[in-house]
């Protein structure tokens, strides 16, 4: 059995528990996310990868997650992944300030959270639209995409 190939690295000095968002590149919810995120990470700790990429493609195999279907986002820290409503409760847990608040959501139970994220999910491009191409960064943002 062969090795998977490692996951590239940015051109910035990445740490292992840099957090790295994978998204739906061509959905136009996610990529107004990943907008949003850009502009309240004011630490510069996250890093994007569409899950279409070689790279999202490399972290869902090494994961186990399925490489077709893209239902969820997924926030890859090391080896912890973090799905569906965890994923933007724990976004905001790590964007810190006023968003910290909304981590409260998480006392609801995970599948009932799930439940309003899969309903979310299931209709994002019905709702929101999706693009023929994943979006190109700003050239301020582009060190923060990874390949």
């Amino acid at each position: 059995m062969s090795q998977p190939t490692p996951i590239h690295q940015s051109p910035i000095n990445q740490s292992p528990d840099q957090p790295i968002l994978l998204f739906d590149g061509v959905c136009n919810l996610c990529n107004a996310s990943v907008q949003w995120m850009l502009q309240h990470d004011r630490k510069g700790q996250f890093r994007f990868a569409a899950l279409q990429s070689e790279l999202g493609q490399q972290i869902l195999l090494r994961h186990g997650l399925a490489s077709e279907h893209f239902d969820t986002v997924v926030l890859a820290v090391g080896e912890r992944i973090y799905l569906r409503s965890d994923a933007p409760l724990e976004i905001v847990r790590r964007i810190g300030g006023f968003w910290r608040l909304l981590y409260f959501f998480k006392i609801v139970p995970r599948p009932l959270r799930d439940i309003v994220y899969n309903f979310v999910a299931r209709n994002r491009y019905r709702w929101f639209g999706r693009r023929e191409e994943c979006m190109l960064p700003r050239p301020e943002w582009k060190e923060r995409f990874l390949l």
